[in-house]
């Protein structure tokens, strides 16, 4: 709950500060005191935009404080928000302070820390509510409707709800995900097509790591085959001594010959010994080289059909490479790579058909969630209407009937279900029901929006509901009505309303009068509480604006009386206001 308010600069309001207290609270004054400026301030608090027309006349800055107690169940919920911003409760109060400077610059703090003005409408949507005529115009609205429903059912909505949005949001997110991979498979498929084909190219061709080098030097060998013979015939001819121009000794019968020499003296000299081993192993390499010179010679006739083999199928590996890469390692790597994009195209048909399956799944608990969540409205819509009727009788609507239709279709499901929620109202006998968005007057709906409030009292959805003008276009019996509604609402939650209504003002627990006053120079509003003759006199001027007068007088200890029976239980249902 507010514990207190301090409002600076705003509007007529130079400085007050107000000290709010459980229960119902009243606040009154005449025409452009500047009530409206203390739901301003609050308005700000809550983030409302921030204007320089809101400030003072010659006002450099307004400043809006407020000391708030937190309960447990509302820490818990604000918990993660409070600790992203560095906020901590202290002693179960936070202090909230918004200041809009001339040039309109606006700034937020919590608990001293500042935070952004977003902030403030986070944590205030869950301390503070505001309802106002703005209500009655949303009480016209389907999903407006459809909220009052779930307030209503408490819990079990709330958990059906919770659990369907679950289900839901995972349905949406698979939908998504199938989506999106099928548009990519669609792109990936056509590619993969390109993939198969010089997959299959390549296989057809089936080259090998390292042939195009081997092949390359073959044909060099196939081309110059008789050259290459040539070659090995000449040196073989020097070193064995065959052949036509040879006309010298063989080169190793020389070397035997040289070394026979040696081997004459190497007992008397160690160098001519070694001398001589070297050459009977040059002799041996020589025979070695001889040998496979003539297996050299014998394996390279020239085969034209090899020849044409080799050409035919470098032919084909340079044709590979012009399209995959510069060389076979190149195209067999282009393969690997394409062959895997390939297997992932496929895996991801296999995800899509996973994929599939688990959406229809889900969509199909989705249904069932729906379906569970549409019998826990239909439940809430019966019960609620009924209160809510019988919260219409009292207010001068005796024979309302209301309905709260919950229509479903599983076919359209949305974030908040499968249902539609319409309200019907008929406000007398022989009025045909007509949706409230529709048929409702001015007047209907602030009834109808007072009687939805006292009925969802028990699930109020902030510690403190702020009534602004809830009882325009009322008075009389009716007003003594609202304001016992609003009493029993404040049984359970600080409820604070802005009044022109005596009958309502009677039923407070406190009661603060803003007033106008002018040195001259200056005016200025204040705000005071009153009590005892203070605020008789204050129902007096509500009642006749007539200060001073006993009739006005004896009408306003009358309506006090009733406020006080009916707070100690003993006021009878029905007890009409003094005109």
């Amino acid at each position: 709950m507010i514990e207190q308010l301090r409002i600076q600069g705003i509007g007529v309001i130079a400085d007050a500060q107000v000290d709010l207290s459980p229960g119902l609270t009243v606040i009154t004054g005449e025409t452009g005191a500047g009530k409206t400026m203390i739901l301003s301030g609050i308005e700000l608090l809550r983030g409302a935009r921030a204007e320089s027309g809101q400030l003072r006349e010659s006002g450099e800055q307004a400043e809006v404080d407020a000391v708030v107690t937190v309960d447990e169940e509302r820490q818990q919920l604000l918990g993660d928000v409070l600790e992203d911003l560095g906020v901590h409760i202290e002693d179960d109060a936070l202090i909230a302070r918004r200041t809009v400077s001339g040039n309109g610059r606006s700034r937020a703090h919590l608990s001293g820390r500042p935070v952004p003005v977003s902030a403030l409408t986070q944590v205030w949507s869950v301390l503070v509510s505001v309802h106002g005529q703005a209500d009655q115009a949303r009480l016209r609205q389907a999903a407006a409707q459809r909220d009052l429903v779930d307030r209503f059912g408490g819990v079990r909505v709330r958990e059906a709800l919770t659990t369907y949005q679950a289900v839901w949001q995972e349905w949406k997110d698979v939908e998504q995900e199938l989506s999106q991979l099928r548009a990519s498979l669609s792109e990936s498929e056509r590619t993969s097509t390109l993939l198969r084909l010089g997959i299959a190219e390549i296989d057809e061709v089936a080259p090998e790591r390292g042939e195009d080098d081997a092949l390359n030097a073959e044909a060099a060998v196939l081309e110059h085959a008789g050259g290459l013979r040539d070659a090995a015939v000449s040196a073989r001819s020097l070193l064995s001594g065959q052949g036509e121009d040879v006309d010298t000794s063989s080169v190793i019968s020389m070397i035997s010959r040289a070394g026979e020499h040696l081997a004459l003296m190497a007992d008397v000299d160690d160098r001519l010994r070694e001398l001589g081993v070297r050459l009977s192993h040059a002799a041996t390499e020589i025979a070695d080289i001889d040998a496979e010179l003539s297996d050299y010679r014998r394996n390279l006739d020239a085969d034209p059909a090899r020849q044409a083999w080799v050409e035919e199928r470098r032919s084909r590996l340079k044709a590979l490479c012009k399209s995959y890469g510069a060389t076979v390692e190149d195209v067999l790597q282009w393969r690997a790579e394409a062959e895997a994009r390939v297997n992932a195209v496929d895996g991801g048909s296999h995800r899509v058909e996973e994929l599939a399956g688990h959406e229809e799944l889900l969509a199909e608990q989705a249904r069932e969630a729906a379906d569970a969540l549409s019998q826990c409205r239909r439940d809430a819509a019966a019960t609620m209407a009924g209160r809510v009727e019988t919260e219409l009788h009292d207010l001068a609507m005796p024979q309302a009937r209301i309905h709260a239709e919950v229509s479903t279709d599983v076919a359209d499901l949305h974030p908040h279900g499968a249902d539609d929620v319409r309200i019907v109202l008929a406000p007398h006998p022989g009025a045909d029901p007509r949706p409230i968005g529709k048929g409702a007057s001015g007047g209907e709906l602030s009834r109808l929006a007072l009687a939805f409030e006292v009925a969802l009292a028990d699930n109020a959805p902030t510690p403190t509901m702020i009534f602004d003008e809830v009882d325009a276009g009322v008075g009389g019996a009716v007003a003594v009505e609202v304001g016992r509604r609003l009493a029993r609402l404040a049984a359970s939650t600080q409820v604070v309303v802005v009044t022109h209504l005596p009958q309502v003002a009677a039923f407070a627990d406190q009661h603060l009068v803003v007033e106008k006053g002018s040195n001259g120079a200056v005016t200025a509003a204040s705000v005071r509480g009153v009590d005892g003759d203070e605020r008789v006199a204050e129902l007096v001027r509500m009642l006749s604006g007539l200060e001073g007068s006993s009739t006005g007088a004896a009408h306003a200890q009358e309506l006090l009386e009733v406020a006080k029976r009916e707070r100690e239980g003993g006021a009878p249902r029905g007890v009409a206001a003094p005109t």
